[in-house]
């Protein structure tokens, strides 16, 4: 399993994955476990955040389907905002602004208020070019924690009684790879392989 093959969800019985992929294919999948009587607990998790994703498997396939594809439109429309919101990475001409661009009240003292202005392009160029800076001189300290988060979100939910989980935990923020792998290595194996690359792949 690579970053760049990593799957959106992943459903677990107990401790044992049952499928990857999709957001309907993996609930489908954890519907089927549960009406066959799985030992469970059967969860869904967000491999983006590590969290478990709450899935009404009620009715027939279709019905669950149905529903997943409303919640599904209304995550997609919130991206849309998002990526709305995002600075554009090119300066503007006269003119109404480029598609995209979002207005938000900022709250600055005199003295950087008085500081944006004397930038080229205003105020809004120079937040824009301040904000890519940082994006770009913290990234990887971003990617970091945001691994690290999500690894601790899923831990915490399905490990947090099994041996070694306080001290997975502490190597896991202290990015210590070596001691974390050796740490979950007790567990079982898809819960200690999925742990592992939510905390060390950077690409999700």
């Amino acid at each position: 399993m690579t970053p760049d093959t990593f799957p959106s969800y992943t459903g677990f019985d107990g401790f044992r994955r049952i499928a990857q992929g999709p957001l309907q294919v993996v609930a489908l999948r954890a519907k089927r476990a549960l009406d066959s009587g799985a030992a469970g607990p059967v969860l869904v998790f967000d491999d983006q955040t590590g969290r478990c994703v709450d899935i009404d498997t009620r009715g027939s396939d279709d019905e669950v389907v149905t529903r997943l594809a409303a919640l599904l439109g209304l995550t997609a429309a919130q991206a849309v905002l998002d990526e709305a919101e995002e600075p554009a990475s090119e300066p503007r001409g006269r003119g109404r602004p480029k598609l995209g661009v979002v207005a938000r009240e900022v709250t600055l003292l005199p003295r950087h208020w008085a500081w944006l202005a004397s930038q080229p392009g205003g105020a809004s160029v120079a937040l824009r070019k301040l904000v890519d800076e940082a994006r770009r001189v913290h990234g990887d300290k971003d990617r970091q924690r945001k691994a690290q988060e999500r690894a601790y979100h899923f831990m915490s939910a399905i490990a947090g009684d099994l041996p070694g989980y306080e001290e997975a935990t502490r190597a896991l923020f202290a990015n210590d790879r070596k001691r974390f792998v050796e740490l979950v290595a007790a567990w079982p194996a898809d819960l200690a392989d999925h742990a592992t690359t939510l905390a060390f792949s950077d690409e999700l």
